[in-house]
């Protein structure tokens, strides 16, 4: 067993048993948003076989234009909200912890899709990542109504009970885009150096931190890579990330979950921290790693097709007994084995297999 992985976390009213967080993976397996008995079964199976926080697949907020696609469960509606009071009763009552990600897809969403296909694409300032205006510029009045939709859903998270939010601010979707330059043209409160194109991120930690109270953690997760450009980057120099994220910090953010497509990778020269390690170093605050935990290569050969061979733990877990980063999200693995996390806790080790790419078309 490994003594890193396997110790407690504490955050504000939040208690887990371990270390190891379940990363969002969006499934695609809620017909019209409504989160059933599958998906519910789906979480708690691995809540029960030793994950410390489950953070569900990307639910999208209120916004008509916050989806790109109809099974993509919802947080907002009442039958949505039914779907997912059961999966967080059944979360707990197998002993675990969840948190729904928060999240609205920004430009990466084509128009005439998702749950609302007349519904506008909502974005900074109508720009793609290439710098093309293809959209009207939003209001001042509908960028505040999209930061108040995360704080809509936040409050509904309160309410049916869940351990915790995560805010998703990565990956070149709504919030990132935001961040990007290329894509945030505004003039106003919400543009301006990245610093100030923190504004809209901070002003949803804000809002959702009001909608929930003080006893429930907020995540945020960022990255510096985007879906539209592997190779970008917000902060190219440590001083620019720390303040980036002391935005963050000061809006009263509690745990900031640190993306990268492998974990291993160092975030500067000259240093063999990786993002997370950075991130807690300049803000003090907790870190979540992520990035082909005990995989051999990233994610994205997995939407190809590809699989990926197993590789050690021993690494993360000499990481994480430093104190470089608090928590560690798993993705693909625990995809395809639920008892991933209680394998590597009664060393089991032997038992876990290479990943098969053909466990994103399953709901195990």
């Amino acid at each position: 067993m490994s003594n890193s992985l396997f110790q407690p976390f504490s955050c504000r009213g939040m208690t887990l048993s371990n270390r190891i967080v379940m990363a969002p993976m969006t499934r695609s397996f809620s017909p019209n948003g409504v989160p059933g008995d599958n998906v519910a079964d789906y979480y708690a199976r691995r809540a029960a076989a030793d994950v410390g926080l489950i953070v569900t697949e990307g639910t999208t907020v209120d916004r008509p234009g916050a989806s790109s696609d109809e099974n993509v469960p919802l947080f907002h509606g009442e039958a949505s909200l039914d779907g997912w009071s059961k999966v967080c009763e059944s979360v707990h009552a197998a002993g675990g912890k969840i948190a729904p990600q928060l999240w609205h897809t920004g430009m990466t969403r084509k128009p005439g899709t998702g749950h609302h296909p007349d519904g506008a694409t909502d974005s900074p300032s109508g720009l793609t990542h290439k710098g093309k205006l293809v959209a009207a510029v939003p209001s001042e009045t509908d960028v505040d109504d999209m930061v108040a939709s995360f704080a809509r859903s936040a409050a509904h998270a309160a309410k049916l009970g869940f351990d915790s939010i995560e805010i998703h601010g990565a990956h070149g979707y709504l919030v990132d885009e935001f961040f990007w330059e290329i894509m945030n043209a505004r003039e106003d409160k919400y543009g301006g150096d990245l610093t100030d194109r923190t504004r809209f991120a901070a002003d949803i930690i804000s809002e959702c931190r009001k909608a929930v109270g003080d006893d429930m953690p907020i995540i945020l997760r960022f990255s510096q890579w985007k879906q539209q450009d592997y190779n970008a980057r917000l902060a190219q120099t440590p001083q620019e990330l720390e303040a980036f994220l002391k935005v963050f910090v000061d809006a009263g953010v509690d745990i900031l979950h640190c993306s990268q497509r492998r974990y291993w990778e160092p975030e500067f020269e000259g240093s063999s921290l990786n993002l997370a390690g950075w991130a807690k170093k300049l803000t003090g605050l907790p870190t979540i790693t992520v990035g082909s935990v005990g995989l051999s290569s990233d994610f994205i050969g997995a939407f190809m097709g590809e699989g990926s061979e197993l590789s050690s733990l021993d690494d993360i877990e000499e990481r994480l007994a430093k104190g470089e980063f608090d928590l560690v999200a798993v993705g693909r693995a625990l995809l395809q084995d639920p008892f991933w996390a209680q394998k590597i806790k009664e060393g089991r080790q032997d038992e876990l297999e290479s990943y098969d790419a053909a466990a994103l078309q399953t709901l195990f």
